[in-house]
């Protein structure tokens, strides 16, 4: 009786310790498992800089795609700055050493490519024996992790990225999610992550108010919510933002806020959807409406300290954001005050995390800052790493690990 009484001691106390703050073990795709850029249960350094790196990998071409984690395995994409060729590689996360860096594909003349993007840009999505690697138009493709061998891969969906392709796959259900909001077509597909096939493709019924193409374009990356009960694919474009039924591809309800080049993750907090339109400004739009709900549904906007391409933060019900001209703000959710700013860096590409009570923001030219959310501004630690951050991190255990321009590091205290 003792025997069993310990054991079951021993379950519960697993069971009490697996729902109270474990540490993740896999960083599955843009912004973490749940695509807020929260990390649950990690335990980081405060000062992030060279004292704290226990690996760094050199990365070459260029690429901004984030790391994705699934156990011992890292996967990030990378290409030739020229775009004439995209890689898919995977890093070892004990040791740093590379496990897979292979050619996906091959350009004799790929299309152009804006210097401050990458031909690398999406992230890919890992899960058990999978990673899903996406280079717009170019390429999507499942691999197998133990082998780097193709599964499955499309090449047929056309669109001119024009300035390169950026948005990021999701998985959910089953069904990869991505926008192609191109200069000539702006359309979401549902491929079938078993076998690539398309379940739904879904032109943008977006009146984008001009027949410019490269006031059409957008890069954002999709979001699942759920509202009364009911899930909504949340995909933002430029001009509105438009909120599909994930299993069918049918329109749930259209917001218009103006702006192109949208490339943030939609954030939902308490009712409240908050998307930012890549033109520095934003809207915070209540998600249980149906058809046009501009005039209805968004509850404040403003464009002060908004981020162009950082993801949002929300954090202890207050809003954070680090924006592209070095400034981190926290607002109110609810409302839109700002509550406090501050100048921390020279700039801003990567989103921020929030992980073991504390924010890491990351600049683009290696500044790395943490600071604890609250109302007041409270800054633990400036510190530099690396030749600048494009990619947002991955957080895996009680490991932290950071993409720079040129490398792959693994922080850990």
């Amino acid at each position: 009786m003792r025997v069993c009484s310990l054991s079951l001691i021993l379950f519960f106390s697993s069971a009490v310790c697996a729902n109270s703050g474990i540490a993740e073990e896999n960083w599955p795709e843009f912004r973490g498992p749940e695509g807020d850029g929260h990390a649950v249960g990690a335990d980081l350094p405060d000062k992030v800089d060279e004292s704290v790196v226990k690996w760094k990998t050199a990365i070459h071409g260029k690429g901004w795609s984030s790391p994705v984690v699934w156990g011992n395995q890292i996967w990030l994409t990378t290409a030739a700055a020229d775009g004439s060729k995209m890689s898919v590689l995977c890093i070892d996360r004990t040791t740093g050493n590379v496990i897979h860096d292979q050619v996906l594909v091959e350009n004799d003349s790929p299309a152009f490519c804006h210097p401050m993007n990458s031909y690398a840009t999406p992230t890919p999505v890992v899960e058990e024996g999978r990673v899903y690697v996406h280079f717009g138009t170019y390429l999507t493709a499942c691999l197998d992790t133990a082998t780097c061998k193709e599964i499955w891969s499309r090449r047929d969906l056309a669109c001119d990225h024009h300035r390169g392709p950026a948005s990021s796959l999701i998985l959910h259900d089953g069904k990869l999610f991505v926008a192609y909001d191109g200069f000539d077509v702006q359309y979401v597909v549902a491929f079938d992550a078993e076998d690539g096939s398309t379940l739904w493709k879904k032109d943008r019924s977006i009146d984008y108010g001009t027949d410019n193409g490269d006031r059409m374009k957008a890069y954002c990356t999709a979001q699942v919510i759920v509202v009364d009960g009911k899930e909504q694919l949340i995909y933002p474009s430029a001009a509105a933002t438009i909120a599909y039924n994930p299993e069918t591809g049918d329109e749930l309800w259209t917001v218009y806020h103006a702006g192109m080049n949208a490339s943030a993750r939609p954030l939902f907090h308490d009712g409240l959807l908050f998307i930012t339109n890549g033109s520095g400004s934003m809207v915070a739009v209540k998600a249980d409406g149906q058809g046009d709900v501009t005039g209805t549904h968004i509850e404040w906007s403003d464009r002060k300290g908004v981020a162009k391409k950082s993801s949002q933060l929300m954090v202890d019900g207050l809003f954070y954001m680090n924006s592209d001209d070095g400034i981190v703000s926290c607002r109110e959710p609810g409302t839109g005050e700002v509550i406090w700013q501050k100048r921390v860096a020279k700039e801003f590409a990567a989103s921020p995390i929030f992980a073991d009570g504390k924010i890491y923001l990351f600049g683009t030219s290696g500044e790395v800052v943490t600071i604890l959310p609250g109302r007041d501004y409270k800054l633990l630690h400036k510190s530099e790493l690396g030749d600048g951050f494009m990619a947002s991190p991955a957080v895996v255990g009680n490991d932290l690990v950071l993409r720079s321009k040129s490398d792959l590091f693994l922080i850990r205290k």
